[in-house]
């Protein structure tokens, strides 16, 4: 029933466990295309000899290099037979049961589209953190063109089956060559032809994610601003498709999606680049949004909006940490908090750029700010600040404060305190204790015996009832190491720090009783790619 396409570039390496993870779908599988985009290391050896042993394995050699991802896959399109068609790339995998919840969907819904729900999986700690999960939280049946604009989100050709007939009967292909960024214009494609789509909440991909790869996958490679550049053209066709297909509201909405996903991805790592990228990604970004209309930037939600209006309203780079804590998840609006008369507005120097919605948005969706930090002597404890924001948490009445400490990568927290919080000059303060060997126990005990990451969040209650759960901020420069003595390791490593997202985290070492400058080196590379 179902063809998975499997592309492949200079990845002998990886490229089996793909295939394997293909045939191990069961009979739904009925054929695995395989194509070579003319590799120069072990690939194609690899390839024939699977070919070899599985009579479902077909293998496609290219003489030439493409140069980019469209052109093998529209190899595998044309040489696939199976009614329905999936791509895997070389180095992800198929989760058990994909390929036959996909297909019993779109079977049992008539649909020449089916989608489920992606994983980003971070290598080697094997963290999974799903893509778009709010697309994937029940099953659906789309079918209007109004249905398929939550989809313009979720940019993905991996995680969805194609009915082959379908993309014929509309001439459906990816952009051939060296063109980045090749699924957006490929789903626009497919969304412009308006199919009717079931979606199902399974996990159907698994997408591996390696940061300390030689050679980085496209959607890691952004220290180039020709990364940005091809991002933008892309997302550019991707507008124009849809447009000319007569689906207007679905072009609106892709632009909105730019704003939300794309433009804050980038402008989060801005402060990071040096200032020629950061003149060359100002004006690309300037020179983009503005062939936005306003009823586009308006759609966004608050932080994005504001974002964008920002952008366009400033004609160098500037307040770039402002910007990158605005633009992360969760976002956090730092001070000023200035108004023009009674609207709050982003500077007194730039008293046109809005910010509407902070007066009326509840607090949860607000970009609020909480300050810790972590003292680490005796009595252990993470002291934090609620700041306001135009008024909106003192008018709410901050009363408590809920800390969960969680593993990175685990669900749930490994300890939860709960504290009163005191009114300060500048917000309101509460102190828990952070209990470092019991933290380090808890680690333990999932079976982290080396360095152990955690990340840290708070829940505020106020007296009016409502609440909003963030990440904490640790302020600039506060980042620090300490080594403290353990009755139960001898001694503790602990280290806290600011992740990409600019956010408080904290790792412990326990029983680094040697290598003690070995263990630090780690932990300034890890922190690095945090």
């Amino acid at each position: 029933m179902l063809g998975v396409v499997v592309i492949a570039y200079n990845d002998a390496e990886l490229v089996g466990d793909a295939i394997r993870s293909a045939l191990a779908q069961g009979p739904v599988v009925a054929e695995v295309v395989a194509v070579n985009d003319a590799s120069s290391d072990a690939t194609a050896q690899v390839l024939d000899e699977l070919a070899a042993l599985h009579p479902k394995v077909r293998v496609v050699h290219r003489t030439e290099n493409s140069g980019g991802c469209g052109t093998p896959r529209n190899d595998g399109i044309q040489a696939a037979t199976a009614p329905y068609v999936m791509f895997l790339d070389s180095d992800d995998i198929l989760p058990e049961g994909a390929a036959e919840a996909l297909v019993t969907a779109a079977e049992r819904h008539s649909t020449p589209v089916a989608v489920g729900a992606c994983v980003r999986r971070e290598l080697p700690e094997g963290r999974d953190v799903r893509w778009q999960p709010a697309l994937y939280q029940e099953p659906a049946l789309l079918e209007t063109p109004a249905d398929l604009v939550p989809l313009v989100h979720d940019t993905l050709c991996v995680n969805k089956i194609y009915e082959r007939s379908f993309l014929t009967e509309h001439g459906i292909r990816f952009p051939d060559g060296r063109f980045v960024y090749e699924d957006f214009l490929f789903t626009a494609r497919v969304l412009a032809a308006a199919p009717r789509i079931a979606v199902i909440p399974d996990t159907v991909y698994v997408w591996h994610v390696r940061r300390a790869a030689a050679q980085l996958s496209i959607s890691l490679a952004r220290e180039d601003v020709t990364n940005w550049r091809a991002r933008i053209a892309a997302h550019r066709q991707a507008v124009e498709t849809l447009r000319e297909a007569g689906r207007a509201e679905l072009a609106a909405a892709c632009r909105t999606k730019f704003l939300e996903h794309d433009l804050r991805m980038y402008a989060r790592e801005l402060r990071l680049r040096g200032a020629e990228y950061q003149r060359d990604w100002w004006r690309l970004t300037r020179e983009h949004l503005a062939a936005f209309e306003e009823g586009e930037i308006a759609a966004a939600t608050a932080p994005a909006r504001w974002t964008a209006r920002f952008l366009l309203a400033a004609e160098e780079p500037r307040d770039l940490l402002r910007l990158s804590r605005l633009s992360a998840d969760p976002a956090r609006l730092l001070p000023p908090y200035a108004r023009k008369g009674d609207t709050p507005v982003w500077s007194d120097d730039l008293p046109d750029v809005e910010l509407d919605g902070v007066d009326t948005l509840p607090l949860a969706e607000l970009p609020l700010v909480v300050d810790a930090a972590l003292r680490t002597g005796a009595g252990a404890e993470l002291r934090l600040t609620v700041r306001d924001l135009y008024g909106r948490v003192g008018a709410a009445g901050p009363r408590t404060a809920e800390v969960s400490f969680v593993p990175r990568g685990a669900d749930a927290p490994a300890r939860t305190e709960r504290a009163e919080l005191t009114e300060v000059d500048g917000g309101w303060t509460a102190r828990v204790p952070a209990g470092l060997t019991g933290l380090a126990r808890a680690g333990r005990s999932r079976g982290n015996a080396g360095i152990q990451f955690w990340d840290i969040r708070a829940t505020v209650t106020c007296a009016d009832g409502e609440t909003f759960a963030t990440a904490l901020r640790l302020p600039e420069g506060r980042q620090r190491r300490s080594v403290l003595p353990s009755s139960r390791y001898g001694v503790l490593l602990v280290q806290q720090y600011t992740t990409a997202n600019g956010s408080l985290a904290v790792r412990i070492a326990p029983g680094a009783r040697d290598g003690l400058g070995a263990v630090g080196a780690r932990i300034r590379r890890l922190s690095r790619r945090s």
